[in-house]
């Protein structure tokens, strides 16, 4: 079983990727500094978890 991730965060990470697919890599830190850079969530701990999808999404969409 994995992590269920709410339909917001999924939402956002998949807008961003299509937005901007050269941006993000399959790097959770780069992924990280990006969704900072591009977004304006002020929590942390939802901008880590809007780039940990990014991270496992591109590593899916890849394979």
């Amino acid at each position: 079983m994995g992590n269920v991730r709410p339909t917001y965060i999924k939402r956002v990470a998949k807008e961003l990727v299509r937005r901007y697919p050269e941006q993000f890599t399959d790097d959770f830190e780069h992924n990280k500094q990006k969704v900072a850079e591009l977004t304006d969530v002020s929590s942390t701990m939802m901008r880590n978890r809007i780039a940990g999808y990014v991270t496992r999404y591109r590593k899916h969409v890849e394979a």
